[in-house]
Parts: structure tokens; sequence; C-alpha cells
């Protein structure tokens, strides 16, 4: 038995509970239905102990004793209490000491009704405080960029926005500053907290410390109706919530899907959402007429559609499906077009995208395989520019699993710095330096970088264990270089997966359905498809 597959028994407030080797205490007790009051704790990032809110009695050599409950590790045995006096009492003191210089503006903060300091000071507090002092005063509220506001009195220094910053997105633009009660949270004078991913450090804020521009007083939380669903700003699909207030999205959250996200959103994806009600937005059918596009109604522009129609050549009609659209959707406009009309002629990738034939009929990986995989081989676009969560996901597991990275493209990526080696190909040449990879002796002009590194990395690793992440870099070239490329990669790794690089929405749920040319749903080539497919 591995030690991942190991269970270790513990007691928590006399009741034997079950955990996994590492798994910190206050996670296992969460499990057991057991909840430890914390501020900094967060299960995505790297535990600190900062808060001491989660001090709970661990009987040790000498008994019991307070230890924070974020920063320790399970151990077989162990024996927990989480609601003493004794770990009440600090409990109290550590509430008392953030309130002291908290503002009292519940009323006007967007967090209220949704403040992790609000609800633990009811459950856990001391129900009144004995601090009669001025307390601290600060500038408020100060923009550090164009999309996050930040209040620095209200800020109980839990460094989560700094670790997200550093530690997830790789990009150290937030950071403590001063000494003592004059510690605060500040960015770099000469920097703006540019990152795109600056909206995470808003939502996983335990007070009101980081507000979202888009959201501030647009409503509360009682107020907000909300529902599931996807972000469509690229082709990763993070799950998300969207919440409305009086018929209108007012913000996005991030949902902790494991296989997908990790409750991380872009900022793109994020407040993608004030394009929705935008009054740019065309919400009407326009009908070119002599005097130029006219607004009309939906009839007269679905009886047009079909008196166009009914009079056209079927392989003179082509369908542009966009890749926004859902499953569902895709697989309507693909029924109509191959199946009624009778054409072939349909697209949803635009030409910023890859074979068809590459993406449908090679073996996917998903993102959870990809993170996983042995090596992973990027041949692609800039995945924080184009996928900005994948790029997270990959970072993290770089970093974190010492996931092995080949990377092969025309310049330096997001990624560059934590590949195990990193090659250079000139424009067109894509496919010389994935042979030469493979073993082919090429022109040591096509490219740049430790060639036999690569080599030795690709022959050290099963090839069934091989992830290939596929893309287009530069859209200016052709596709066929990459196609190429990728093919090769595939058809000599023998086993090797193959993870979609396109860039937008729904693209490969609409290859999956047919919305390119040569296949119908169920990524089926048109000409060995049954009957009842093509109609």
């Amino acid at each position: 038995m591995t030690d991942s597959e190991k269970t270790l028994k513990l007691t928590v407030n006399g009741k034997e509970v079950e955990s996994a080797p590492g798994e910190m205490l206050i996670a296992a007790a969460e499990k057991a239905g057991v909840l430890i009051p914390r501020f900094c704790y967060h299960p995505r990032l790297e535990p600190v102990g900062v808060c001491r809110m989660c001090l709970v009695e661990v009987k040790g050599p000498r008994g019991f004793t307070l230890q924070p409950a974020c920063y320790i590790s399970v151990a077989d045995g162990m024996e927990v209490v989480t609601d003493s006096d004794k770990a009440k009492k600090a409990q109290d003191g550590v509430l008392e000491f953030l309130l002291a210089n908290h503002p009292l503006d519940c009323p006007v903060c967007d967090k209220g009704g949704e403040c992790p300091l609000q609800d633990q000071t009811l459950t856990f507090g001391p129900g009144e405080s004995r601090f009669v002092e001025e307390k601290r005063h600060f500038e408020k509220p100060i923009a550090i960029s164009k999309l996050v506001y930040l209040d620095r009195e209200r800020c109980i220094q839990c460094d989560r926005c700094t670790r997200f910053a550093a530690d997830i997105a790789g990009e150290a633009l937030i950071d403590f500053e001063g000494r003592g009660g004059s510690l605060h949270i500040t960015t770099f004078p000469d920097k703006p907290f540019a990152s795109y991913f600056s909206g995470n450090t808003a939502q996983i804020c335990p007070v009101g410390a980081l507000t979202t521009t888009p959201y501030r007083f647009k409503a509360r939380p009682w107020d907000l109706e909300q529902v599931e669903s996807t972000c469509v700003s690229c082709a990763v699909g993070c799950q998300m919530v969207v919440q409305s207030s009086e018929n209108e999205i007012v913000r996005y959250l991030g949902i902790d899907s494991e296989a997908v996200n990790q409750s991380w959103l872009c900022d793109k994806g994020r407040f993608g959402f004030e394009s929705v009600s935008s009054a740019e937005r065309i919400a009407s059918p326009y009908l070119n007429g002599a005097s130029g596009m006219v607004e009309t109604g939906w009839s007269q522009a679905l009886d047009a559609i079909a008196k166009t129609l009914k009079s056209a050549e079927a392989d003179s009609v082509a369908v542009i499906g966009g890749s926004h659209m859902a499953n569902e959707d895709v697989y309507t406009w693909v029924k109509f077009a191959k199946g009624i009309i009778g054409t072939d002629s349909v697209d949803a990738q635009l030409d910023d995208g890859l074979d068809p034939k590459v993406v449908a009929l090679s073996d996917r990986a998903t993102i959870q395989e990809a993170t996983q995989a042995k090596l992973l081989i990027l041949l692609t676009g800039d995945l924080r520019e184009e996928l900005p969560i994948l790029f997270l996901r990959i970072r993290s597991a770089a970093k974190k699993m010492g996931l092995k990275i080949l990377e092969i493209s025309q310049s330096e990526s997001s990624l560059t710095g934590d590949a195990a080696v990193s090659l250079r190909y000139f424009p067109g040449h894509a496919e010389d330096l994935v042979d030469g990879v493979l073993g082919a002796e090429i022109d040591p002009g096509l490219y740049s970088g430790d060639l036999q590194a690569a080599r030795a990395l690709v022959s050290s690793v099963d090839p069934g264990s091989v992830v290939v992440v596929g893309g287009r870099e530069n859209l200016a070239g052709s596709s066929l270089d990459p196609e190429r490329a990728i093919a090769k990669l595939l058809d000599t790794l023998a086993g090797a997966k193959f993870l979609s690089g396109l860039r937008r929405g729904n693209v490969n749920g609409a290859i999956d359905l047919g919305m390119v040319p040569g296949f119908v749903p169920g990524r089926v080539r048109l000409e060995s498809a049954s009957d009842s497919l093509k109609a």
C-alpha cells in the first residue's frame, strides 16, 4: 500500500475521523463536519498560519497545547479539541485584536452579508470590544488597477491576495509594506496591479479590503439570483456562478472545479459580463437593402433567409457557426446545414484553428491528465495570453508536482521559465524541429536550443504518458506546419494524448459536433457516417 492509499485515524472532539496522509487538520475536521474558524487558510493556497484564528488544542507529549489547524498535518492517533474553553478564549482574542482597527462600515461594505469576519465575529467573537482608542486610518479607496480597489483600513493581513499573486499567478505585484500597526497592503509605486488574474484576489479576500470596480455598490448578496454556468471567453470552459440583480448580470464568481479551473477565473472571463448588456450589442436582425443595413423584425429577416435558401444550390451555401454557442445549438445548426440544406461548407474556427482531423481524431487528454503527465509538450501559442487558466494549471503542476515541460515555439512564452527544455524554430520549420526531437538529423540553422536535451527528455518517458498541447502560435503563417508537427508527434509517440490549445470559446465542442467540413456529430467522418447522421 502506497502512502497515498493509507488512511489515518484521528479524534476530533471525541469523534473518530479518517484522513489521508499530508492533509491539513483544518480540512480533515471540515470533512467530518467540524468547522474550524479561519481567515488566512484557503484550500488552493499554501498554508502560512498567520491569522491564528484556527487555533485548536492538539494533544502532544506535554498534553494539550494550542496549535494552528491550518498549518499542521494530520497524524495517526492525533487527538484534537476545537471547542474547549482554551480554544474559545484564543479565538476571542484573535477577533478582538482584528476588530480593534477594523472599521465598522458593514452597511456600506460590498462584502457585507458574505463576510467571514462578520460571520465568525457572531459565532466565535467576544460580543463586545474593550478597545476605546482611535482606530487607524488610511486614504481610501485606492484604485490599484482599473478593476480592483483597495481599502487598507479593512485589511486583516491574512496574506491571501499576496500568496495568490506570487504563488499561483506568478506575478508578485501586490505585497505588504510597513510594520506593526502600520502594516498594510500596497503595490509598487511605478507598477499598477496589472495582472491577468487580479479579480481572484477580490474573490478570496475574507473582508472588503479588495473589491472589484464593476461590482462596487451594485447589489447585496441576499438580493442576488444565481445560476452555475461555463465561461466562454476562451476554450478552457471554467466553471463559474452567474449572479444577477433586477434582471442585470452584476458579477461572475469562480467555482472550485478540480477538473478545470480550481476556483480561479482570468479577468477577461470574470469581467466579460459587461458585454451582455452593452449598448453596442446587436439585439435585432438587419437586412442589407439599397440604402445599406436596415434594422428589421425577426419575421421579415427569416422570410428573406428562407426565400434566399430556396433559390440557392446546396453547394453554394456556407454556414459560419460561432464557437460561443452551446453544444445543443451547434448540433441544431449542423443538422440544418448538412442534413437539410445539404452543404458541407461549414466552419466554426474562422481561420485561427487547426485541421479538424488533428483535433477530432486524436486521443484527447483532459486538463487533469495534462497536469499529471510525465511529459508535457507545448506546441502552441502563449497560454497565458490565449488560455489563461490552463496556464495557471500547468504552471502550478510544474512548480508543485515537478511536471516536465518541453516547449517548442517561435518565441519565449510565459511558461519558458518553467520548461525543462525550450526550443525555438524559425517560421515554417516546426515540423523540421519535431523531426529533430524525434531523432532525425536536421539543419542547425533552423532552430536554437539544446536539441540533445530535448531528445533525452522525450526518450526518458513512456510515450503513453506524454500529452501534446497543440494550437496556433502565429496566425500570420499557414496552419499546415503546426498541424504536421502535431500529427507527427502523436503518430510517432504511440499512446500520446492531445490537448487542444485552440482559443475560441466552445471550438472543441463545435468540432466534436461537426461544425467543420468533413465531419458529422460525434467526431465521425462525413463519408463514413450513416444516413441517419447525415439527415
